[in-house]
């Protein structure tokens, strides 16, 4: 992969990431917080799985830019997948990985955790995966 083609790539994933973030923020925003806990559940679960969205895309590009394969579109996206294939690489990454699937997915999105600082926590752990393919300028 050419200089040219890793800078696109990063820039591709990067912003793709980012976007998620965005939209799942402004998800959040609907969830009306009072006193460090979300009101309404929904929205909630909605901003958590677009946030962990976020997180499997930028996953994408980080394995894409290694060299590895991402799972086709026939293929799930199994956690173990990812867990096998960031192992790998780093280990830092790896345990970002576990924290933002446990709060995201598992807590946020299938709970619809409404502790604000525990989907706080998770959407910190997101942007640390996000920022591990961020396009060096």
């Amino acid at each position: 992969m050419s200089v040219q083609e890793h800078h696109q790539l990063r820039e591709q994933y990067y912003s793709e990431a980012i976007r998620y973030m965005d939209n799942a923020k402004e998800y959040l925003k609907n969830a009306k917080k009072e006193d460090n806990y979300y009101r309404d559940p929904k929205y909630v679960k909605t901003a958590c799985g677009t946030a962990y969205n976020g997180v499997l895309m930028a996953l994408d590009g980080f394995l894409l830019l290694r060299g590895m394969a991402k799972p086709t579109k026939k293929e799930r996206k199994s956690i173990e997948y990812y867990q096998m294939q960031i192992a790998k690489w780093d280990k830092k990454m790896l345990d970002y990985l576990n924290g933002a699937y446990q709060i995201l997915h598992l807590y946020g999105y299938y709970d619809g955790i409404q502790d604000a600082i525990v989907v706080k926590r998770g959407f910190d752990t997101a942007y640390k995966i996000i920022e591990k393919i961020k396009p060096v300028v």
